[in-house]
């Protein structure tokens, strides 16, 4: 059978990669086609377009990238058409996939869902579009299973399959030898400021000025590939005892005392590497206060959402500033007053996520449903 994934952003590279890989274990002969990145194409997808094209983030940048994302909307419609596979898998990315979601349902395409938009966040009626148009959609949040019941809609709860990328990650011995620091002896402070370039821009700033006022701590930038060197290079000219480095991400969590954390996939990922964490997050105004309209819950980390409280501390807006976020990063650094508190949560945290083989359980069940899909409603082609 043939799949086609669509995916906007590195998480989701990350795991349609594995969905890839297990949707194969299940249809040897399957075959792949993606909008996503190195991951999805290591694993065997033919590589449409990579997501670095389409990651824009609020609804300023939205609106300022019009003409992008309608060129890349029309290309994937029309690329859908001409490959005609047996099934369209969107991942995440809302604002793209909703809109290829309608056009496949409407050209007699099956369409699955990994990963669920965050319509329990904002404008929650989105979730009966979903069910007019997604065939089966696969969640990986525990609360989700419950919100998609609230419209009558019978959802597979698959885990999360972060957890599968950490089990199967393995710490690289060279990292900080590599980085030269293996030999200074001072407990390291990760600093991650997302995989998008708004986020570096607006958030990485504010994360390296706290840095000063911790002589005592070594603070090291963690920095992605899709983006160019030269974003980072004149952030970090002031800061000549910050090193960057590139696609380490969990190497340098895990030789971390704690980490600022740009909101995201990311916060998950710190918390479940059981590193104490702060939350940072600015977008534009005219983004924020949209947002701040119409979003429906009280958190915007994920681990905050699924452990509904405040177990890391959430800094927005006007409220990231370096002097908060030396305050907040003091009280979870070895001797802070939150620091045992929120690795207690963490474990806590853990035991809802549940442990690795969301991919493999999420591709035998598409590989399943689909064949049921063909035999109960074949598609005229």
């Amino acid at each position: 059978m043939t799949y086609y994934l669509i995916a906007g952003e590195r998480s989701g590279d990350l795991h349609g990669g594995n969905l890839i890989r297990a949707i194969r274990h299940h249809d040897p002969e399957a075959r792949f086609r993606a909008w996503g990145g190195e991951q999805m194409e290591e694993a065997g997808a033919t590589l449409v377009r990579h997501y670095r094209e389409m990651a824009f983030m609020g609804f300023l940048e939205v609106v300022q990238n019009l003409g992008t994302i309608r060129k890349n909307l029309n290309d994937c419609r029309k690329d859908l058409l001409e490959s005609r596979p047996d099934v369209l898998i969107l991942i995440d990315y809302a604002g793209f996939n909703l809109r290829m979601a309608r056009f496949a349902k409407r050209q007699g395409i099956r369409v699955f869902y990994y990963i669920s938009p965050k319509v329990w966040a904002w404008n929650q009626k989105r979730a009966l579009k979903i069910k007019a148009t997604v065939d089966r959609m696969f969640v990986i949040l525990p609360f989700e299973v419950d919100f998609y019941r609230r419209f009558d809609y019978q959802v597979d709860y698959v885990g999360n399959p972060l957890m599968d990328a950490i089990a199967a990650f393995r710490p690289d011995p060279r990292f900080l030898p590599e980085t030269g620091l293996a030999a200074d002896g001072k407990p390291i402070v990760a600093l991650l400021p997302g995989s998008r370039r708004q986020e570096v821009t607006g958030i990485l700033p504010v994360m390296l000025a706290a840095s000063r006022q911790f002589p005592d701590y070594q603070f090291i930038v963690a920095g992605v590939s899709n983006l160019p060197r030269s974003l980072y290079d004149p952030l970090l000219a002031g800061y000549p005892d910050v090193p960057l480095v590139i696609d380490k991400t969990y190497d340098l969590l895990t030789v971390s005392t704690a980490a600022l954390v740009t909101s995201g996939t990311a916060t998950l990922e710190t918390a479940l590497l059981n590193i104490p964490e702060v939350v940072c997050y600015r977008t534009s105004w005219i983004s924020f206060q949209i947002a701040s309209r119409l979003i429906a819950v009280s958190y915007i980390s994920l681990v905050n959402l699924i452990l509904d409280r405040e177990a890391v501390r959430e800094l927005t807006q006007e409220g990231l500033s370096p002097e908060n976020a030396t305050v907040e990063l003091k009280k979870i650094l070895p001797g802070g007053p939150e620091r045992e508190r929120q690795l207690t949560d963490y474990a806590e945290l853990q035991k809802k996520v549940g442990g690795p083989g969301a991919s493999e359980r999420a591709g035998i069940l598409m590989v399943n449903h689909l064949k049921e899909l063909k035999r109960d409603t074949p598609v005229n082609r």
